[in-house]
């Protein structure tokens, strides 16, 4: 999978401390991130706008599954994403990537 974003390098950098992947390419066109069976990839597109949330425009969102919903929010904000004040349901929260893409971390699975 490849993220459409203005500075690849900032957006594998804050992946790769929310996920723990290694980060395994980064140059200002492009950047990669992967733990050996899943990779993420960046693709610098400078000229892109993020959706409108809430809106129909969200192309694509991530989930990051978490022990620890709260304390993950938290982590992630001081990483530098934003948590719109929109928020959809209970027992999930959507966050903003430093770019704008959407992102929802969730409780594990029981």
């Amino acid at each position: 999978m490849t993220i459409d974003c203005a500075e690849p390098k900032r957006l594998a950098e804050f992946y790769s401390k929310i996920t723990g992947f290694e980060v395994q390419y980064a140059e200002e066109e492009y950047a990669g991130i992967g733990d050996g069976t899943t990779s993420i990839y960046f693709g610098r597109v400078p000229e892109r706008k993020p959706a409108v949330w809430p809106g129909p425009d969200k192309q694509f969102h991530l989930d990051f599954r978490v022990p620890d919903v709260d304390k993950a929010v938290a982590e992630y904000v001081e990483l530098g994403a934003t948590k719109p004040e929109f928020q959809p349901g209970d027992g999930w929260t959507v966050l903003a990537d430093p770019e704008g893409h959407l992102f929802c971390v969730c409780p594990e699975r029981t």
